[in-house]
């Protein structure tokens, strides 16, 4: 797919395109996806996942670096869904990370939205413009860089 709408993808399709899986799978369902160029992740967060268990006892808070890897997953599987025969990659490098910002705590119970917009691409490499949000509200933001390689 390269252009087109599609509605909304599940955990079977992120796993088929991803090579992350539990506990660092950080996208539960994708929804609003437009080719590579726009998509919103969403990532349900319990208090069952791993990190809350020393971030911070008593007081959990997601953290950051686990919101923005969550944008790149989702940026990523646009990415490997809009390549022509959909072939999964051996590897997934993080270029970049700019202008990363960090609003409001992400905590258990929370439906966490990542909003990823394509800024650019260049053959197997591409920079996303992310927003995580929650009821609405911007809790982080970032731009990403990613390239995709053949191992």
């Amino acid at each position: 797919m390269t252009g087109g709408t599609v509605d909304a993808i599940g955990i079977s399709e992120i796993l088929a395109a991803l090579p992350h899986r539990y506990p660092f799978l950080l996208v539960d369902r994708i929804t609003q996806i437009r080719g590579d160029e726009f998509g919103i992740g969403i990532k349900n967060v319990t208090i069952n996942e791993p990190h809350f268990q020393g971030h911070f006892p008593g007081n959990p808070v997601m953290p950051g670096v686990l919101v923005l890897e969550g944008m790149a997953q989702t940026a990523g599987t646009l990415c490997i869904r809009s390549m022509p025969g959909q072939i999964k990659p051996k590897l997934v490098y993080f270029l970049t990370i700019d202008k990363a910002k960090f609003r409001k705590p992400v905590v258990p119970g929370d439906v966490l939205e990542y909003h990823v917009t394509r800024i650019k691409r260049r053959r197997n490499m591409w920079w996303y413009r992310g927003e995580a949000k929650v009821g609405g509200e911007i809790v982080a933001e970032a731009e990403l860089g990613a390239m995709i390689g053949e191992g």
